[in-house]
């Protein structure tokens, strides 16, 4: 018994990081495009991929919430509390990344460079974020506490 209950909490921290994951790739791909394609620094196209991450990633949460039948304003102070530590663990594991990788921040939107940086930084950010997941899980936090109607 314990040990479905374990396996069923990392299966959740998956699912969890998993939603996280699409709601900070898109914002992180689309701050990056964007950051690359207008010439902007370094640090102002992490900073414009990071707001739109956390952006999406709450507003992924929010719509689901709302689904339950919870109005926007209660759904997304749910997602602030489900996501934002989940979010920041991603974002900076992910930029990190970024940033360490040679030659990554200076490709090209046409360049392989980009995208493969890109796709292994938020896979190696995904593998850090399912244990924090897990963590806010286990103590009733995190997507512990979104509503989940029909799931």
């Amino acid at each position: 018994m314990i040990e479905q209950v374990h396996h069923a909490g990392w299966r959740m921290a998956v699912s969890a990081t998993l939603h996280c994951l699409t709601g900070c790739a898109i914002g992180e791909v689309l701050g990056m495009a964007i950051g690359t394609a207008a010439g902007l620094s370094d640090g102002a196209t992490i900073a414009l991929a990071v707001v739109l991450a956390f952006v999406f990633g709450y507003a992924l949460t929010a719509r689901r919430v709302v689904r339950t039948g919870l109005p926007w304003r209660r759904a997304i102070r749910i997602a602030f509390v489900a996501d934002t530590l989940s979010i920041a663990v991603m974002e900076l594991v992910d930029n990190l990344v970024l940033l360490a990788l040679p030659g990554a921040m200076d490709a090209g939107l046409t360049s392989a460079t980009f995208w493969l940086s890109l796709a292994f930084a938020l896979a190696v950010a995904f593998v850090v974020t399912v244990p924090v997941n897990r963590w806010l899980i286990a103590r009733g936090r995190g997507h512990a506490v979104v509503p989940h109607a029909g799931h």
